[in-house]
């Protein structure tokens, strides 16, 4: 997966089964504006109809995956009189959207990741990084409360002592520490990190799409203590007399890879 410089709105690309996005202000370390915010809701909302997409990728152009919001437009809004949508509830509903999205999401992690975007790539399934990565959550030293979902993601996710160092000290930390406190899923060096992002997302791609996308979405409901039962059930209820798991059942008999 190459990296060139560019500015412009994140770039939606299909290979096969994979969607690969790619947020592209290189110059600026892949700050998002509000028209990249606007961007990314409707590729989500391409792939997420696109029954042929199984898995995402999400990467950034250069030696950045991102550095968050513009604070430019942030300070703008702040200073301005308008009681329209904040900046922050445009991010959080991106990042929401992520997160719901039906396939699995992978974040390739190819530099540091900073302020909203740390929860961008959170919201993301797997975090692939380099070992060359750091992150920094600065909203105690900005002044900002952070949205509740992202806060709620970060406990979830992280655990309430890792929630409060990152969220309360403002402090950077490594990719070693980003990994030991499970923020990562795999840290590698850079000439490894395209093989590695490949070799999940052809696993990934490669299991049963309806059985996956339930087990997700109950795995994150689980997690946010608002699971649906009744929904869970009823789709565990419905794959033992899916087309899934006959072709499941088969492929193993055969001793083959199944074919979803």
């Amino acid at each position: 997966m190459s990296d060139t410089d560019g500015d412009s709105t994140p770039l939606l690309s299909l290979d096969g089964p994979r969607a690969i996005i790619r947020l592209n202000r290189s110059k600026h370390l892949n700050r998002l504006l509000a028209e990249d915010l606007t961007a990314l809701l409707s590729q989500f909302d391409q792939i997420d109809a696109d029954p042929a997409v199984r898995v995402l990728v999400l990467t950034g152009t250069g030696r950045a995956f991102s550095a968050g919001f513009d604070l430019g437009q942030i300070a703008e809004r702040a200073a301005s009189d308008t009681e329209s949508e904040s900046p922050g509830a445009a991010f959080e509903q991106v990042v929401d959207r992520l997160e719901a999205l039906r396939m699995p999401t992978i974040c390739r992690l190819n530099g540091g990741v900073y302020g909203g975007s740390t929860d961008l790539a959170l919201a993301c399934d797997f975090r692939i990084g380099v070992d060359s990565a750091e992150m920094f959550m600065p909203a105690a030293r900005l002044g900002l409360h952070y949205y509740p979902n992202g806060i709620k993601r970060y406990v979830t996710r992280l655990g309430v002592d890792n929630a409060k160092r990152l969220f309360l000290t403002a402090q950077r930390i490594d990719a070693a520490e980003m990994l030991r406190i499970g923020y990562l899923t795999q840290m590698v060096p850079m000439d490894r990190l395209d093989r590695e992002v490949d070799a999940l997302a052809t696993t990934l791609a490669g299991n049963a799409p309806n059985a996956v996308a339930g087990m997700k979405r109950a795995i994150n409901e689980f997690a946010r203590q608002a699971l649906d039962e009744q929904a869970a059930d009823t789709r565990a209820r419905s794959s033992m007399r899916s087309d899934e798991i006959l072709e499941g059942i088969a492929a193993y008999k055969e001793k083959r890879p199944p074919r979803f």
